[in-house]
């Protein structure tokens, strides 16, 4: 699995909404890629920090520029990796 992948199953794996396959294949890339791992982590804590606080709607603009800079990275590293 690569970090692109990783990145578009995160949400399910996050809410615990896939089957036990992808799962298991998504937990053995986070046992060796610390990205990965680093922007998992993360994201659980803040949801856990702002599950009982009321939501904010990021804006559109900076949605997008983080999720470009959150794939530039990853594929920065997969790049590495082939190296």
């Amino acid at each position: 699995m690569t970090c692109s992948e990783f990145l578009k199953e995160l949400t399910d794996y996050l809410d615990d909404t896939m089957d036990a396959q992808t799962k298991a294949e998504l937990e053995d890339h986070l046992q060796w890629c610390h990205n990965c791992y680093v922007i998992c982590n993360t994201t659980k804590m803040t949801i856990e920090i702002y599950r009982d606080s009321n939501m904010y709607e990021l804006p559109e603009d900076l949605r997008g520029r983080l999720r470009s800079a959150i794939l530039n990275k990853c594929h920065g590293h997969e790049h590495n990796e082939s190296s």
